[in-house]
């Protein structure tokens, strides 16, 4: 099958295998967990950091202009809520990875399990190309590197244009990474893993980076809204929950399609091997012409 045909058929088998209540409760989970350990640490740290951060704002060298500038478009109390806004942008990408971390870690391999139970895939065997060690460190390695991008770029994301483009693209990067790799870790040998991470890696972006364009929705609005700020805990609540899903949906939407990818290229070599074959009994063959 075509690579866009492929993307395109696992993103519909996705959707709808997303509103199945199995998948729900798999995106209420971590959902659930992340929220009340990111809760307590919010609850715990908020006033010192936002003293912390304030200080940092008024009397740093590097951001002391921002709020200066403020002021002098006629933001007169930028004082007063520029420090939560900052708090706020720096915990959007901590709790947007962490969650998506957790879910590769936790969820992922229980969708892998739920889709391969299907008849188009329950002959797949299992070669274990990955394992738990090696899935810890590809995705503490991925998500530090993602982090250090958030990290160079959260300045930027300011710019109006920018809070659309750059977080699809960061978050469509690590989901890439990190699906691609559990997806395959007990289906494939490594081999397998390398030869359709090469062959279809210009398809995985582009799917990492629609599911990011559809994280970015939360995003924007929880970077640039008033609303956002002042009702924080609620508004990131159901915000954490609509990443959760989206991720859910991407763990489907890799499954489905690097699955159908493996059988595709297990096929192709065994039609190949039997190719080979067939050309040697036809050499060995004696020609009675």
């Amino acid at each position: 099958m075509d690579s866009m045909q492929q993307v395109f058929k696992s993103f519909g088998l996705a959707l709808v295998a997303t509103m199945h209540p199995k998948m729900l409760w798999l995106s209420l989970r971590p959902f659930l967990i992340v929220s009340i350990l990111w809760g307590c640490l919010i609850w715990l740290t908020w006033t010192p950091a936002l003293e912390m951060l304030s200080t940092f704002l008024t009397t740093s060298i590097f951001t002391s202009w921002i709020q200066d500038g403020l002021i002098w478009a006629g933001f007169e109390n930028a004082r007063a809520w520029i420090a939560p806004l900052f708090f706020v942008m720096l915990l959007i990408p901590l709790i947007s990875i962490s969650l998506l971390v957790f879910i590769a870690f936790t969820t992922v391999p229980a969708i892998v399990r739920s889709v391969t139970r299907q008849h188009a895939y329950k002959d797949l065997e299992k070669k274990k190309g990955g394992g738990l060690l090696g899935s810890v460190v590809y995705t503490m390695w991925s998500a530090l590197i993602c982090l250090a991008l958030v990290m160079l770029t959260l300045p930027v994301w300011w710019v109006p244009p920018l809070v659309a483009v750059l977080p699809p693209l960061l978050w469509g990067w690590l989901t890439m990474r990190l699906m691609s790799y559990d997806v395959l870790a007990q289906h494939a040998s490594a081999e397998e893993r390398d030869t359709l991470l090469q062959q279809y890696r210009w398809s995985l972006l582009a799917m990492g980076v629609a599911s990011g364009m559809l994280g970015a929705v939360p995003t924007f609005f929880w970077a640039t809204s008033a609303l956002a700020l002042v009702l924080f805990p609620i508004v990131s609540f159901v915000a954490l929950w609509i990443y959760s899903l989206i991720f859910v949906f991407a763990a489907l939407w890799f499954t489905h399609f690097l699955l159908g990818a493996l059988k595709d290229l297990r096929q192709a070599e065994l039609d190949k091997a039997l190719n080979i074959d067939v050309k040697v009994i036809d050499m060995e063959l004696p020609n009675h012409g």
